[in-house]
This record gives structure tokens, C-alpha cells and sequence, in this order.
């Protein structure tokens, strides 16, 4: 039995259609996958299932009943709870105060009943199994367990429908199979689910039914057990999805970074080398060091002990030296470390230049427009005016932005984080062709990332982390997903 049904569901934006026509369900009891490339239309939906946006044309029905235009708090009292990629929790506050927050327990004096609210966030958490101490500040969780805290506080709130967003970016192998179990555990009790994602496994792992959308446009929904992988992934790109490696090897010229019994927060005694040219990765369990080697990299974490020495150089201080020295990096977490949202797209584009150049005391506008015209077309970035906010453009484009930032300070040393991190599959494949013709011009270029097809796709090496040391190098030609897992969970 469906309990959503949008039908006919339109929406524009200043002439430019971001919904046409479009027709979705979700069955009671379900885990439906909402698929398609950035910019095509699965947040703008969302939106408007949500009531954050109205839609232009179409009607919702949601158990049974039709809302014409609705608004946030209708849907949220309807039933329906968008857990946001960007967790929306505060950290600040403890769990329990988090799960009841706007919906606290209060006696007849309008006094909190703190106890009380402990005990019913304890046993929401042992009724789905999960491990977190109702009393801690949220601060004090791992991003895992507040995705978690943020589907718990949905389910306080008694929401039938819940939309989750990218839910496993940041999430270790062994973190996505609890999550993907308390799913499971939700959807016996009749609970309903969006699930959108860019990654396949997960989709092909979790969801009963899938819905396609491509430049705002309904393309394909059906069964998960109906399709495969390649024919949803041709759905999402259209013609121009090519299922190949794009790995090229080339000539490595001399040693540009070198580490030497090198210790920072989180990892030690590290010791590797880098080439120019070079493409070496970084893999391991969330929290196996590897991010915090990289941002010890750059300047942003201060190292313990060891030599780091860039181009024969030892470097060390603040990352404005880095980056001076040639070094940039492109950070985890897109949101939180590289967007700056007042700023224009051209002034986060310009913002490393600047930084470096301070002794100059004004900004050469039209010297920066041409550079960022210059670096647009090279790096294809879609944007139709670089006044517009950087948050106007898909996380694809952004993250082109922030490449381009560092290739307009000349950088020959490239650090990223886990660069495709919520980016869609056609964004990804023009990243690691940038990455490859990066490392053909020369540059050195470090890439940290959980996926493992990511690594065959790019990297002439890659090195293993378990609890902040390396523990195996493999040669591209070695890697495969089962010995990496052996030896990031040390089954070795």
C-alpha cells in the first residue's frame, strides 16, 4: 500500500525548470532509493515533499490524506523527517536533550523532567540496539552515532517516512552494517524510507525499489531484485556513462615529499616518499589516522615529531606556510572546511591567493576574473554567474571550485581528503580525469578515501592505516577490496 504519492510535481526557478512532471511513491514498510546525478531534482523534491519550497504544479498525498501547499510543520505533525547529510544536531546539548528538544517533558510547574527524558532516550536506544549514553554531550559522539541520535529523535517525533540523505558518507564498513541493520529492524515495524545515495552497493544492499531522475525529469523506477548496477548508473548519466578504469600510468620524476618517523594526533611513525607526478592513497577505517595525517599535511593539525620536508624543504607552522611552499588540500567535509557561504564562487575561488598575499592591500578584480574564466574552462565547472553564492552550485562544481583555488596559488602538491565524498557518479568520473591529467603535468598528489574502486581508478600506490600506522603498501596492480579489508581491520 503506497503512503506517499506526488503526481505531476513541477517546479521552476527564474524560467529554469528544476522539476518536470514528475510521479513518485513509497509503500508502506519500504526502503526506496531516490537516484540521480547532482542537479537532478532529488533535492528540489525533497523540498517540497518537506514544505520547504512549493511546488509549481502537482498534488502530495501522504497517509492518505492530500496536501495542497504544504508547509514544514505540516509535514513534520503528517509524519515525514528529513535526516540531512549535514547532521542537524547540537552539539552543545547532550543526547537526550537532543532527542526532546522542542518536545520536552515538563511537570505541572513547567519544570523539566530531566530523569524522565534520560530514561525514555535509553530505552528508545536499547529497543534498536544502539550503544549511547543518554547523558554525554553530543560533541562527544562520533559522527556515526549522531546519524544515529538523528534517526532516534525522528522516531520520538513518531515519523512514518523518513528521508535520508547520504546517510553513510562518513561511516566505516563495520558503522553502515548497523545502520543498514536498525533499517531493516525499522522497516519490519512498518516504518518507510528514502534512501538517496550515489553509492551502488549500498543502494543494491538496502533498498526494495528505486526511482531514477535526470535533469529533472522522471526517467526509471522498478525493483531493485529487476535491475543491476550498470543499467540504474545508465539511467542516472544517460549516453555519457562509460563502466571503465580510467587509470593510465605514467613516468615519475624525482622525490618531492618525504616523511621520516613522522607522529601527529591520531598516527605514528610514519615514513613514505612521493614522487612527482605521483598518484598515492591513502585507505583504512574511518578514524585510522590517515585524515589526520593529511591535515597535519598541510598545516592545520601541529606534528609530534618526524621530518616533513616538501621539495627538499623541511616545512612546518601554520598552513599559510604550506601553502606557500606549494601545498593544498581539499578537506573531508565540504560544508565545514572549505565553504565559505557569504562569499561570491569568485571570491571563494580567490580566497587561498589572497590569504598568501597579504602585503597586497587590494584585490585585482579583473586579474581574478580571468583567471577564474580560464580555470572554469579548464576545470568545467557549471556556473552561470560567479557573483552567485558558492551554495548555488552542485557539490560537484564546488569542489572543482576549491581544486581551481589551488591551482590559482600554483600548487604542485595536491592533499584530498576524500574529494568525492557526496558528489554523484558523473562528477566523480570528471574528478579522477582531473586527478590523472594533475598528475601527468606533474603535480604530486596525495588522495585519502574509505573506496576502494576509487583507489584502482587513480592511484600508482596505496597505503594501508589500522590505528594510525601504515601496515601493508599495495602496487596498483595489487589492489582489490578483500586483501585491503584484511589488513585496514588487521584480519591479518
Amino acid at each position: 500500500m503506497s503512503i506517499l504519492e506526488m503526481s505531476h510535481v513541477s517546479k521552476a526557478f527564474g524560467g529554469s525548470k528544476a522539476l518536470s512532471d514528475i510521479h513518485f511513491t513509497v509503500e508502506e514498510g519500504e526502503i526506496h532509493a531516490l537516484l540521480g546525478e547532482n542537479g537532478a531534482g532529488k533535492s528540489t523534491l525533497m523540498n517540497i515533499l518537506t514544505g520547504v519550497i512549493p511546488a509549481d504544479e502537482g498534488s502530495i498525498t501522504f497517509l492518505g490524506k492530500t496536501y495542497p501547499n504544504p508547509s514544514i510543520a505540516q509535514m513534520e505533525a503528517a509524519g515525514i523527517a528529513f535526516v540531512h547529510q549535514e547532521l542537524n544536531v547540537i552539539n552543545d546539548l547532550t543526547v537526550a536533550d537532543n532527542i526532546f528538544l522542542c518536545r520536552e517533558l515538563t511537570n505541572k510547574l513547567g519544570l523539566l523532567r530531566k530523569k524522565e527524558q534520560i530514561q525514555r532516550a535509553r530505552e528508545l536506544f536499547e529497543n534498536l540496539g544502539v550503544d549511547i549514553d543518554p547523558t554525554v554531550l553530543v560533541s562527544e559522539l562520533k559522527t556515526s552515532e549522531k546519524q544515529l541520535l538523528e534517526i532516534c529523535r525522528a522516531l520520538y517525533a513518531d515519523a512514518k517516512l523518513l528521508i535520508l540523505d547520504e546517510p553513510t558518507t562518513a561511516l566505516s564498513n563495520n558503522e553502515i552494517d548497523h545502520l543498514f541493520g536498525i533499517l531493516r529492524k525499522l522497516k519490519e515495524q512498518g516504518k518507510s524510507f528514502i534512501f538517496i545515495s550515489h553509492k551502488m552497493p549500498e543502494i543494491f544492499a538496502i533498498a526494495d525499489r528505486y526511482t531514477v531522475l535526470r535533469n529533472g525529469e522522471f526517467v526509471s523506477t522498478g525493483k531493485i531484485a529487476d535491475t543491476n548496477a550498470h543499467a540504474v548508473t545508465s539511467d542516472m548519466v544517460g549516453a555519457s556513462y562509460v563502466d571503465a578504469d580510467v587509470y593510465e600510468s605514467r613516468e615519475l620524476g624525482d622525490t618531492v615529499l618525504e616523511l621520516k618517523n613522522f607522529s601527529g594526533t591520531g598516527f605514528e611513525n610514519v615514513n613514505l616518499s612521493a614522487r612527482r607526478g605521483e598518484i598515492l592513497a591513502f585507505t583504512g577505517l574511518a578514524g585510522c589516522g590517515a585524515s589526520e595525517l593529511m591535515q597535519t599535511l598541510f598545516g592545520v593539525l601541529p606534528p609530534l615529531s618526524g621530518e616533513l620536508s616538501v621539495n627538499g624543504k623541511a616545512l612546518h607552522g601554520s598552513s599559510v606556510k604550506f601553502m606557500k611552499n606549494g601545498v593544498g588540500m581539499l578537506p573531508a567535509n565540504r560544508k565545514e572546511n572549505s565553504v565559505v557561504p557569504d562569499m561570491s564562487i569568485l571570491e571563494n575561488y580567490y580566497l587561498a591567493e589572497h590569504e598568501i598575499s597579504r602585503n597586497k592591500p587590494f584585490i585585482n578584480r579583473g586579474q581574478e576574473l580571468r583567471r577564474y574564466e580560464s580555470h572554469k574552462e579548464m576545470l568545467h565547472i557549471k556556473a552561470d554567474d560567479c557573483e552567485n553564492s558558492i551554495g548555488s552550485l552542485s557539490g560537484g562544481n564546488q569542489q572543482k571550485v576549491f581544486i581551481a583555488r589551488w591551482l590559482n596559488i600554483g600548487a604542485d602538491v595536491l592533499l584530498f581528503d576524500n574529494p568525492t565524498q557526496g558528489v554523484d557518479v558523473g562528477a566523480k568520473a570528471e574528478i579522477y580525469r582531473l586527478i590523472l591529467e594533475f598528475a601527468k603535468e606533474g603535480k604530486t598528489i596525495l588522495i585519502n578515501t574509505l573506496e576502494i574502486p576509487e583507489i584502482q581508478k587513480v592511484a600508482d600506490r596505496c597505503l594501508v592505516f589500522y590505528e594510525g600506522r601504515i601496515v601493508k603498501e599495495f602496487k596498483h596492480s595489487e589492489v582489490n577490496e578483500h586483501d585491503v579489508m584484511l589488513y585496514s581491520t588487521n584480519a591479518i
